[in-house]
């Protein structure tokens, strides 16, 4: 029976975590492409930041990163297209070889929030063994059975990301007009209002994801 399974990662190898170790408030996600060759060592990256200079700057001086290409910036959002280096510990390669999905995957809390869909308990324990084998600190968040994915309560949040919503609801930032501005959001937070707006979009497209779109 498939498994959906959230998991955190860390190792300062992995993709971007020097980036991610030098910009505080920089928010990263990997665009999913339905036909990504699973050995690639070239990803699609949504970097949200304010200052793109500091950005391709702190690119230049990560180690996981062979080279870049910048595909479009507005708004304080970049697509690139980022080549990771030889040395750079890469998840997917192992996912693949469990005949697993990687669904989605985000920055958090200096390394990658990542959920997976896998066809088994086996495949789990496959990317388990990767992860000790390759030194990478592995946390499993969440993990249901697809058959009761109907029953789960985190409705594909992270704890980050439910407290932000449940906050901005219950200080009225969601009625309108609104009773509490996005800079008073974020300083209840304690967030810079980039870091909350961010917080809030992924959260809301997660729980989009796990209710109204579908398993």
């Amino acid at each position: 029976m498939s498994l959906t399974v959230t998991l955190h990662l860390e190792h300062d190898r992995l993709a971007l975590v020097p980036t991610l170790s030098a910009l505080e408030e920089v928010a990263i996600e990997v665009v999913p492409q339905g036909n990504t060759n699973p050995g690639t060592a070239e990803f699609p990256f949504l970097v949200e930041y304010a200052d793109r200079t500091a950005v391709e700057r702190t690119f230049d001086a990560d180690p996981t990163v062979d080279d870049y290409e910048l595909i479009e910036w507005g708004e304080g959002t970049g697509l690139y297209y980022i080549e990771h280096s030889a040395e750079t510990k890469l998840i997917s390669s192992a996912v693949s070889d469990a005949n697993g999905y990687l669904v989605h995957t985000e920055s958090e809390g200096g390394g990658w929030l990542v959920r997976l869909l896998l066809p088994d308990r086996a495949a789990l324990n496959s990317v388990w063994e990767y992860a000790i084998d390759h030194d990478i600190d592995l946390d499993i968040v969440e993990i249901y059975r697809n058959e009761h994915a109907g029953t789960d309560s985190s409705y594909g949040l992270t704890e980050e990301q439910r407290a932000a919503l449940v906050v901005a609801y219950e200080q009225g930032y969601f009625v309108e007009p609104r009773e509490l501005s996005l800079d008073a959001l974020a300083e209840e937070m304690d967030l810079s209002s980039t870091a909350m707006s961010g917080r809030l979009r992924r959260g809301m497209r997660n729980l989009i994801a796990a209710t109204l779109v579908g398993e």
